[in-house]
């Protein structure tokens, strides 16, 4: 919407040599008008843009040249001095560009003394020996064959060059050898040099590009057997060239690209050069397969590329010449053969073993990319292939399959550009297929049946799939999807909740619905298809508008509505139909947007995108005025951001705002400018911003049409439309605006407001600035600026929350050119407050002082203010009249004064520091220093003399600072607490306690307890010094009689916040500050023997702190300075970070006693050091960091047992640093395998801090692997991926886990049953656990998943319960989908009969678990084949009956009876759902009846709680009636002769046999199953036709009833109490007050007893919604007080939410009824108690008590009565207002509804 300044274009001029000047001169006529002369005016301009110019007019003359003038002297001569400036100019200088595109148009008879000029040029350039040059000509020996193919020249250019002229080309093809031997030779002299060496690549890059493009130039237009002579020097050039291209191939130490390109030169050349020509795939192919026979092949060849021959060849060469291959041979027309068929082949074999190998990312790139580039060649071949390539590319072939996989594999690669070529190569394999099927419907093909029934059977959680459905799609079309399943588009609608999924999920659904919309259109009519559609993609995305939660609709109306929009903008007529008709019923809540959210979010997005306009909304009565003001305050916050972008955003920025807009929008701000969310704050102030840009281009465009109009037009347009009257509006308008924004800025207003405030002001001052050029303003914030506003933003300075006080000072220095700073009163007193807020102990208080310094140092009297300090006074005589900047002189002055008190603190403090802590902490003066600095352009001074000596004395200061508190960062506990007290005992035994805690630390400062006051300052000093300091304290903090009790605390706080600034500071002046390479030179501030020594203190410090805070901020400016070297010129200063690095790499690994490395804390500050060092290396180098990464993993893995583990405890520390940096990005991943195993095998170590640190770098590689974890949910698949992907990025970990895996499972075999807990154990199953099965597994993959099976297996025989339980979950992705019923039954027939002599509990329990998850998934799994579940089904409920013994009394262990238990709840659940019969399941139902019959549920318990294994056992069995209650339910078995309706014929006994159980693990599982099914009784689930749960409720009221009046266990009673809020007691306890002896005014006083007798909140919550429920008449007064008590700020948060529910749902009844049912003082309470939770300090408080107006709002006959406007139902800004906006007196109002009047200020005015 930004109209964007156009960039000024800078074009280098072209300047002659004083010769050609000469010999133009003579040519020159005196009219200077003909060619020589305009060509010297050209040569002499100086503005490289006037040049362009004056060439266009000299070549038009050139071209109206004749043919006798074409051979003339001066034409020649003005031909030469063209050509000279051609081939002078840069390759990027426009004027070159200009030439090589005018030059193509020269005529016949011209063109050939042009193309001798370019030729002599061109000579003359390949003449050059110098190495500097050498780039230079290839850049002209490119644009020659690139800049003139549009033209003629070229051809004319290539024939002379290479024609007339033959032995130029071998002068080019020598040029070019010589060219690449000397860049070679220069880069191996000068490593080490990164930035040259980057510069030497992209020469030897450009010589290599050239060559090629010379040898493709002139194959296509040279004719001859040139090339093919051996023996001629053309021969031995192009030879020599391919010898050094095969040089660079074999390289590793190059470019990337500089390999690649080789591998292309390579196939070129020897394209060029062999013979014959088609065994040149031959060739080819035994390169890749390794199997090139020397005698067989060419003596040329195998002398330019013997290491081909003869060598290994590492995957990045073979991966170069596949690309190579693929791009330099000829694939289409079947120029090939067969033996270019088999080439093909060959290629895809090599990569596809590549993919396996490769796993950097570049390299992974690559192969992607050259995988895609296979597929498109394997297209173009199989148009004219024969047979045997289409079978062996068909989609059933083994290639494919390889292809797929690849495909499977890298679907979701971290990397965008894998992802992306991953979707590219399955949509050619897609073409592929369809390309050899003949004459076959596309549509029926098994093949494309295969791929959509596995990929819809994936889950919706894999990015992957949409890509690939979506390439399926556009394959076979959006039928074939939708017959399979038509809820596809709802289902990918539900997903669109997670962001991470709605971009995948939103393009899948545009491509869908553009399909269907194609399809529908070819088969249907409109009024047909467009209703068919409708009910495919909108009706869904309605609902979800309506009713979804917030994140899901916020990303559907982002990422879906606007492309359904764009596919069928008629559309948006039948969703506004829709949603207006349901806009006055559901106007949304706080969670859900209703009907009238939905509606603004789709008139939103329709005039972003051009569909309608402002005006025609309001025309066509598409959306009120009322219906915007409600969206405006809606309680849902993307409903009010939504209401606003509707204003706001215009697909047009020059759209006229009308008045209904502006004053929709003031309407707006005054009610949201205090909003909590600071996304939503976000959203508004972009929204505003764009609607103030609308403003100012509209405007501009207004007053242009003034300015053009004659009179008579604007006599004419005067009637439709007052341009004047719309500008002054406009004015208006944003000067109320402001007014607003400023009256928010109150003393006391809350963060929220000022941050919104500041914001939309700076965005106003910044868009309405004044550019140069425009006359016309329509608004200057500057006017609206007084006094007492620049009074109100510095005090914004005074904010505990910085953005603010950012915003504050970017909005003064907006307006600084136009404020009249001069008047400024208090100028002294304002530099005074900021003095003694840099030394405040509170921190934020320096921030204030060194924004407000900032703001003071552009006022001119400052200087006179800081010279009235004696010792700035002294060092710094100014002269008024030099030419130095006010800025720069305040910002020297200030520092100097800074500086001055700062010394003299430091002197102080290294006599107390104690009292430095206390009373002038001094890294306020630091800070406000660096603050002053970094808003001084640094790099453009002029009192250079003065800020040199400055720099000098900063860094001095800063290293006596640093001496000062380092002791205290540094010590081996700096954040010990140390408490004052009077007490002497007291004391005395405190400090006996610290000098035994103390472990080498010699800190004086920690050896004794210190009471420090004012009146004992003469003792204190003498403990501090030897020699007394007299009044220090009087004299730095100038107050008498003042206690100061110091704290270890503050003495930290202190120090390591001075250690912060000070490393920011050093920092900063590396980085900011003009380096001075000489000692003698004027033009740098520091010096680089400076930069060394800051680099020593940093060096010093990071690895010696050991508070992190200290360290971390030392890092900070580490990484500054640590940036300035890797980019420095000066090699000793680039080389530091290098020699640091080895230096504290040999120190970790010298294991030396003395080192003062710090090995606990994590290393301290060692990691984040080795950190700075590596990330300061340039991105296209990372040796030193595969260098320190292969270090680290040698000292974390050691070989052999080390007494000295401290290496290896760095090397762990160090590397979950770098694991965790995501600046090293994708270059870290190849190095996470390695780290998983030194996690692993450091776990084993018996020292405690290598477990220690291997468990952290576990946990970080686990999250780098798998991702954050976003939510509790343990099992959810977000965080896993399948296990193939796992092992195919990191192959390495397949033998190393299985082996390991191997070693832990022998340590389960104990027949003893002792305990051998093996310490890995843990960390391998939460490994394997994290993976998760796909339909796309094994079929092609050469790591097996069967491997680890049996020894997961064995893992489950642990004697440790977690354990067995993690083997369990880890055994799942294991077994392959269609392998899981036979794995069940394998494991249940591995299970012990009840007559065998021992049995190993720990063993069944273990396998049971097993096939509790393995019955599990596959029950669960969409994937499985429905034809084999019934078999497998019978299959396991056989093996189940069979060891069914261990459900009953037989089996004495209740921990296996409870598993197996657990096994049967599985499979009845799942029978019961999917209604599953038959006479094969009746003996699985006769068991279960057996089992429950004969348990001790039904003949009584005897055991005790503490028997293990019982309160399992009881929940378990509980479960599995539960189970088999609502199967015997269902009415479908009811009705029906089976076992389990027969048995459980009188459900409801059974029912109230469990609710009556001594055991409370029986009733709770038993009330939360009824709970539900009154749940769903209640929600109508269950229709009068299937009763389904009623049949299990009858006859409980009583029981349920007895058991609240009962029950003692808390969690049971709250269950009871949800059901009987479930209830309709009204109707239920007339009924039953004889059973329970209680009538409902008891039972009603019963109930709001409860809430002050319980001391649960969650008992207190539901017992008043209970009693509120059955409140009468008779009780209304303590209820009433029951409620008032409940809304107070005393109250929980749960407590004050279900009054907030309460009361919502007595609002109808009581609050908004025409007849005070309460009474007036009642209702009043009522309203209070609203106004009370409206302001509590929880959202969800606020929230919901806000629901209060909504259903209020619903009460439209109020509304229509009285004509009130409802205001807004965010509860941060709620009000009642009439439409004239007065107070509204209480007498007009309905009875029972009070006037809320204004937030802050309620009035309630009765008569």
């Amino acid at each position: 919407m930004v109209l964007k300044k156009k960039k000024e274009i800078q074009v280098d001029a072209f300047v002659l040599e004083c010769q050609e000047l000469e010999t133009l001169r003579s040519f020159a006529d005196a009219e200077d008008q003909n060619l020589a002369s305009l060509l010297l005016h050209c040569v002499q301009l100086s503005d490289g843009i006037h040049q362009i110019y004056s060439m266009k007019q000299i070549v038009t003359l050139l071209k109206k040249m004749d043919r006798n003038s074409a051979c003339s002297p001066m034409i020649k001569c003005c031909l030469d001095i063209i050509g000279v400036m051609y081939f002078s100019l840069g390759a990027k200088n426009p004027l070159k560009k200009m030439l090589a595109s005018s030059l193509n148009g020269l005529p016949e008879q011209l063109m050939t003394e042009a193309v001798h000029s370019f030729v002599r040029c061109l000579k003359e350039e390949l003449k050059t020996t110098d190495l500097c040059l050498y780039r230079k000509v290839m850049d002209n020996l490119a644009s020659c064959m690139e800049n003139f193919s549009l033209g003629m020249i070229i051809c004319n250019i290539i024939f002379h060059i290479f024609n007339l002229f033959s032995c130029d080309l071998e002068l080019v093809l020598q040029f070019l050898q010589k060219s690449v031997l000397e860049i070679q030779e220069e880069n191996r002299q000068l490593s080490g040099n990164s930035i040259v060496e980057t510069r030497l690549m992209h020469d030897l890059l450009m010589a290599i590009k050239v060559s090629m493009m010379l040898l493709q130039k002139v194959q296509e237009n040279f004719q001859g057997s040139l090339w093919r002579k051996p023996g001629s020097l053309l021969w031995q050039s192009m030879c020599g060239l391919l010898k050094s291209f095969t040089n660079f191939l074999m390289n590793e130490g190059l470019l990337p690209t500089v390999q690649t390109t080789s591998g292309l030169a390579v196939i070129l050349f020897t394209k060029t050069m062999f013979e014959p020509v088609e065994k040149l795939p031959c060739l080819v192919s035994d390169l890749l397969l390794r199997s090139v026979k020397c005698a067989s092949v060419p003596e040329w060849f195998v002398s330019s590329c013997e290491c081909l021959c003869t060598e290994e060849l590492s995957d990045s060469v073979l991966l170069s010449l596949c690309h190579g291959a693929l791009a330099m041979l000829e694939w289409k027309n079947g120029s090939m053969s067969e033996n270019g068929e088999k080439l093909l082949l060959d290629i895809a074999l090599v990569l596809l073993s590549l993919a396996s190998r490769l796993k950097e990312s570049n390299m992974a790139v690559s192969l992607s990319r050259i995988l895609a580039i296979w597929t498109n060649s394997a297209l173009d071949v199989l148009e004219s292939s024969s047979q045997n390539l289409k079978s062996s590319l068909n989609g059933n072939s083994n290639t494919t399959g390889k292809l797929l996989e690849y495909v499977y594999t890298h679907w979701e690669h971290p990397l965008d550009a894998v992802r992306h070529q991953a979707k590219l190569i399955f949509k050619n394999i897609l073409r592929i297929h369809q390309a050899t099927l003949k004459g076959s419907v596309v549509k029926s093909d098994p093949f494309f049946s295969m791929l959509t029934e596995s990929l819809l059977s994936l889950e919706w959680h894999v990015k992957g799939k949409y890509a690939s459905l979506g390439c399926l799609v556009e394959c076979v079309g959006v039928e074939n999807i939708l017959t399979v399943d038509r809820t596809i588009p709802a289902q990918i609608l539900d997903v669109m909740g997670d962001q991470s999924l709605a971009p995948y999920a939103s393009d899948l659904l545009e491509t869908m619905f553009i399909n269907h919309k194609s399809h529908l259109i070819s088969a249907f009519q409109k009024n047909i298809w467009i209703n068919h559609w409708h009910d495919t993609w909108v009706s869904p995305l309605l609902l979800i508008l309506c009713e979804g939660n917030p994140d899901q609709t916020t990303y559907v109306i982002d990422y879906y509505l606007p492309k359904l929009l764009k596919c069928s903008p008629d559309s948006l007529s039948y969703m506004i139909k829709i949603l207006q008709a349901s806009a006055d019923a559901n106007i949304g809540s706080c969670n859900t947007r209703g009907a009238l959210g939905a509606l603004m979010a789709c008139l939103r997005t329709a005039r972003a995108h051009g569909h309608l306009q402002f005006r025609e909304i309001m025309r066509d009565d598409l959306l009120s005025i009322g219906y915007v003001k409600q969206g405006l305050v809606h309680q849902h916050n993307q409903v009010r951001v939504d209401a606003l972008g509707l204003l706001c955003e215009t697909h047009r920025s020059t759209e006229i705002l009308t008045m209904e807009e502006m004053q929709l929008i003031q309407f707006f701000i005054t009610y949201n400018l205090n909003s909590q969310s600071p996304a939503v704050r976000q959203q508004i102030c972009s929204l505003l911003k764009k609607l103030f840009c609308r403003i100012q281009e509209s405007s501009q465009v207004l007053y242009k049409l003034e300015q053009n109009k004659t009179k008579q037009e604007l006599i004419k347009e005067s009637a439709k439309w007052d341009h004047f009257a719309t500008l002054q509006q406009y004015k208006d308008f944003m000067s109320s605006i402001c007014d607003k924004l400023f009256e928010a800025l109150f003393p006391g207003s809350s963060h929220p407001t000022r941050f919104s405030s500041l914001t939309i002001l700076g965005s106003i001052a910044e868009i309405f600035s004044a550019p140069e050029g425009q006359t016309q303003a329509i608004f200057r914030l500057a006017q609206e600026i007084d006094p007492t506003r620049v009074q109100m933003l510095i005090q914004c300075f005074a904010s505990t929350f910085e953005e603010v006080k950012v915003l504050a000072f970017e909005l003064l220095m907006k307006l600084y050119d136009r404020l009249d700073l001069q008047d400024l009163e208090n100028l002294h007193l304002l530099f005074q407050a900021a003095m003694d807020l840099s030394i405040s102990t509170k921190p934020y208080d320096c921030v204030t002082a060194s924004y407000l310094l900032n703001f003071l140092i552009h006022h001119k009297g400052l200087l006179n203010v800081c010279l009235k300090n004696q010792q700035v006074a002294d060092t710094f005589q100014i002269d008024e009249d030099m030419s130095a900047s006010t800025m720069e002189k305040n910002t020297l002055a200030v520092i100097k004064y800074l500086l001055s008190n700062l010394e003299r603190e430091i002197f102080q403090a290294e006599k107390s520091l104690l009292q430095a802590a206390a009373s002038f902490p001094m890294y306020g003066r630091v800070h406000c220093i660096t603050g002053a600095l970094q808003q001084l352009p640094l790099n453009n001074l002029t009192l250079m003399t003065e800020w040199r000596q400055m720099v000098t004395k900063l860094i001095l200061m800063s290293y006596r600072l640093s001496s000062v508190v380092s002791p205290i960062v540094q010590s081996s506990s700096p954040e010990g607490l140390i408490p004052m007290d009077n007490d002497s005992e007291t004391a005395g035994r405190l400090q006996m306690i610290l000098h035994e805690i103390q472990p080498r630390d010699t800190n004086d400062y920690f050896t004794q307890a210190k009471i420090f006051k004012e009146h004992h300052r003469v003792d204190f000093a003498k403990l501090t010094d030897d020699e007394p300091v007299e009044n220090v304290c009087t004299e730095i903090r100038g107050k008498e009689g003042q206690t100061c009790d110091v704290t270890a605390q503050m003495v930290l706080v202190c120090c390591w916040r001075s250690m912060k600034e000070i490393s920011l500071l050093l920092g900063m002046l590396c980085k900011l500050l003009p380096l001075q390479t000489v000692s003698e030179s004027s033009d740098g501030l520091i010096a680089v023997e400076q930069v060394k020594d800051i680099g020593d203190y940093f060096k010093h410090h990071l690895l010696q702190s050991r508070h992190r805070g200290a360290f971390e901020l030392a890092y900070t400016g580490f990484v500054m300075l640590t940036e300035i070297l890797s980019r420095c010129t000066n090699e000793s200063l680039r080389t530091l970070p290098q020699q640091w690095l080895y230096n504290v790499l040999e120190e970790i690994k010298s294991c030396d006693p003395s080192s003062k490395l710090c090995a606990t804390r994590r290393s301290a500050g060692i990691p984040f050091y080795i950190q700075a060092l590596l990330a300061s290396e340039p991105k296209n180098k990372t040796n030193l960091l595969k260098m320190t990464m292969n270090e680290l993993v040698s000292l974390a893995v050691p070989v052999n047992e080390s007494l000295n583990i401290i290496p290896q405890v760095h090397a762990l520390n160090i590397l979950r640093a770098l694991f965790r940096d995501t600046r090293f990005g994708e270059n870290i991943i190849p190095y996470i395998a390695d780290g998983i195993q030194a996690a692993v095998l450091g776990f084993t170590s018996p020292v405690w801090a290598v477990r220690n640190s291997s468990t952290l770098l576990f946990s970080t590689l686990i999250t780098r692997i798998f991702g954050v974890k976003r939510g509790k949910d343990e099992n959810s698949k977000k965080n896993r991926m399948t296990g193939r992907e796992f092992f195919s990025r990191f192959p390495t970990l397949y033998p190393f886990l299985l082996q390991q895996l191997e070693v832990v499972a022998r340590t389960m075999d104990s027949e003893t049953g002792e305990l051998k807990l093996h310490p890995s154990l843990f960390l391998l199953l939460l490994i394997l656990g994290k993976l998760y099965p796909s339909p796309m597994d094994g079929t092609y993959s050469a790591l097996s998943m069967a491997p680890f099976v049996p020894f997961i297996m064995r893992c489950g025989h642990s004697p440790v319960y977690r354990s067995r339980e993690m083997a369990g979950r880890a055994l799942v992705p294991f077994v392959m989908i269609s392998q899981i019923p036979h794995t069940v039954q394998s494991l249940l027939a591995g299970l012990p009969e009840c007559t065998n002599p021992c049995i190993q509990q720990n063993s069944v329990h273990g396998m049971l678990l097993q096939v509790f998850h393995l019955l599990g998934s596959y029950l669960e799994s969409k994937h499985r084949v429905n034809s084999d579940l019934q078999q497998g089904l019978v299959d396991i409920i056989t093996c189940i009956k069979a060891k069914v013994w261990l459900a009953k009394r037989q089996n004495p262990c209740l921990v296996t009876r409870a598993a197996y238990l657990d096994v049967l709840v599985v499979l009845s659940d799942y029978l019961g759902k999917s209604r599953r019969k038959g006479i094969e399941l009746f003996g699985f139902w006769e068991e279960i009846s057996k089992v429950i019959s004969a348990s001790e549920l039904m003949t009584g318990i005897y055991y005790f709680s503490a028997i293990p294994g019982f309160t399992q056992y009881l929940q378990s069995i509980t479960k599995l009636v539960i189970s088999v209650l609502s199967v015997a339910a269902d009415p479908d078995f009811s009705n029906s002769s089976s076992p389990v309706a027969e048995q459980m014929m009188n459900s409801s006994s059974m029912v109230v046999h469990l609710l009556q159980s001594d055991f409370h693990e029986v009733r709770l599982p038993m009330l939360e199953a009824v709970l539900l099914w009154w749940k769903q009784v209640n929600s109508k689930q269950a229709t009068e036709e299937k009763m389904g749960p009623l049949s299990l409720l009858s006859d409980l009221e009583v029981i349920l009833l007895r058991m609240a009046m009962k029950e003692k266990h808390p969690e049971c009673f709250c269950k009871v109490l949800e059901i009987l809020h479930c209830m309709d007691l009204r109707n239920v306890l007339p009924r039953t007050q004889d059973s329970i002896k209680m009538n409902p005014k008891e039972f009603l006083n019963w109930a709001m007893n409860i809430i002050s007798a319980s001391d649960s909140i969650k008992i207190q919550s539901i017992a008043l919604k209970l009693a509120s429920k059955l409140v009468m008449e008779s009780e209304m007064r303590q209820w009433i007080q029951l409620v008032t008590s409940c809304c107070g700020d005393e109250e929980q948060t749960a407590i004050r939410l279900a009054a907030a529910e309460v009361l919502i749902n007595i609002t109808p009844l009581f609050l908004t009824n025409q007849k005070l049912i309460l009474g007036l003082s009642s209702t009043l309470a009522m309203w209070k108690c609203i106004l009370l939770l409206l302001q509590s300090e929880e959202l969800i408080v606020r929230d919901t008590a806000a629901d209060v107006i909504r259903v209020a709002q619903s009460q439209s006959n109020i509304c229509n009565k009285t004509g009130t406007v409802w205001g807004p139902q965010d509860p941060d800004s709620l009000s009642l207002t009439t439409k004239e906006n007065k107070p509204f007196p209480f007498p007009l109002l309905p009875p029972g509804v009070p006037s809320l009047g204004s937030w802050r200020d309620i009035q309630i005015q009765t008569p």
